[in-house]
């Protein structure tokens, strides 16, 4: 999958044009499934351009700013898309999935799949590209009755938690985030070569702390005159005013309001400023940096204000987002640095760098323990307590969702009136009936 300098010449691609896979099919995306531009000023748009060291069929494809490294497609699939109408990004993204073979192909699935209407050939590319995102196309439906599912953004990137408490904590900040971007129109694109850089800081020891991230400065556009001339800039979470704003000022308070000025989003126009980056702590990043940058935790806590969740939803939440700050600013430690201080507090251990097969054991019959609340660890979890896992109330029947036919259901429910609770409470809903 990664070619080097001393590595023999990759097998030609489709269009007999060799072609160094730049990554792993387990890496980072390589490019974003976004246009670059707005409507129809795509075609001239100022970040739109063709490569012209690139064959014929990439004429029209979108480069933009964020999409900065080399996407190796299969040019064959590429041009196919192209000619079928999916637009150039979309073509990228997949051509580029029709680099590598697939690594599952299942018996009875190969010759016998129906390509009009199943899509096993496609998934069996797709699911074998271990990206941190995967952009999934809803699954084609064979019966009326099947579910509908929509078209999905799978995130990839985090590992497991010790928990499901951690678990469910990640879970349902990764999809509040997703609504914040939507409710507040944000945008937080950085050019992949930043994403890959982020990943590789992220394998660091304890990176968690010590290790500054490449993020985006403003999460909304800034206004027309900003990118060092003229206006100055004025966030839009900020509480400053914007004193040389051409447009009509607030009669009540006489000042330009910077959101007053907000362009229209997730467009990548504006100059320098509007999409720089620059490094962030995670604890910046989650919690804010200065009146630019509001951080990722109040975004959501803001959200939740504006969607007016309610008391009980709100509590449990707010123990969600309590872990997820403790953890970006060092109050409490990531399940890696805790096991690396299990590790070294070990009597077996040497210090060495040798972690013996004892130590191992203990350490994953402790890491067991606190997955089934039997061990409670202050320093991964803060207050929370885990309750015990046990098997009682399992489900032992999986829970069927297919449709029942008519003669089964009059069955059933014939079955079910003639139950003595069934008709006890029958009769008392009569008799206060009668009494009402």
């Amino acid at each position: 999958n990664r070619g080097g300098d001393d590595a023999p010449p990759p097998p030609p691609l489709a269009g007999r044009a060799p072609r160094r896979l730049y990554k792993s099919r387990y890496d980072s995306i390589s490019a974003y499934i976004y246009q670059g531009a707005c409507g129809d000023a795509a075609d001239d748009h100022e970040e739109c351009s063709v490569d012209a060291d690139q064959p014929p069929s990439y004429d029209g494809r979108i480069l933009n700013r964020y999409n900065d490294i080399p996407v190796p497609v299969d040019e064959e699939m590429y041009a196919t898309l192209r000619e079928a109408g999916v637009d150039p990004a979309l073509s990228q993204h997949v051509a580029h999935l029709f680099v590598r073979d697939p690594l599952v192909v299942f018996e009875g699935s190969v010759e016998e799949i129906d390509d009009d209407a199943m899509t096993e050939h496609f998934e069996s590319i797709q699911s074998t590209n271990w990206q941190t995102v995967r952009w999934k196309p809803p699954p084609p439906r064979t019966t009326p009755n099947d579910p509908h599912i929509g078209w999905r953004t799978e995130f990839r990137s985090m590992e497991m938690q010790l928990t499901d408490f951690e678990n469910a904590a990640f879970s349902v900040f990764v999809v509040l985030l997703t609504r914040v971007i939507l409710a507040f129109d944000l945008n937080l694109y950085l050019p992949i070569s930043r994403v890959d850089a982020n990943m590789q800081r992220a394998h660091s020891r304890n990176a968690a702390r010590r290790m500054p991230f490449f993020f985006r400065r403003h999460l909304a556009p800034l206004s027309e005159g900003d990118d060092g001339y003229g206006r100055s800039y004025s966030s839009v979470f900020s509480t400053e005013e914007v004193a040389d704003a051409d447009e009509e000022p607030d009669p009540v308070s006489n000042t330009v309001r910077a959101e007053d000025l907000r362009r229209c989003t997730p467009c990548a126009g504006g100059g320098d400023e509007e999409n720089s980056y620059e490094e962030m702590t995670l604890e910046e990043i989650f919690t804010g940096k200065g009146p630019y940058f509001p951080g990722l935790v109040p975004l959501v806590a803001a959200y939740l204000d504006h969607i007016d969740v309610d008391a009980d939803t709100r509590a449990k939440l707010a123990q969600y987002l309590a872990l997820v700050e403790k953890r970006a600013t060092g109050e409490l430690l990531t399940p890696a640095a805790w096991m690396r201080r299990f590790v070294r507090a070990h009597p077996a251990y040497k210090f060495d760098s040798v972690v013996s097969d004892e130590i191992a054991h203990d350490l994953m019959v402790a890491c067991q323990e606190i997955g089934e609340g039997k061990r409670h660890e202050p320093d991964l979890t803060g207050d929370v307590v885990i309750e015990p896992v046990t098997v009682q109330g399992v489900y032992d029947k999986k829970l069927d969702s297919g449709r029942i036919k008519d003669d089964r259901l009059t069955a059933l429910l014939r079955r079910y009136t003639k139950r003595a609770d069934f008709g006890a409470s029958g009769r008392k809903s009569a008799a206060e009936k009668e009494v009402m």
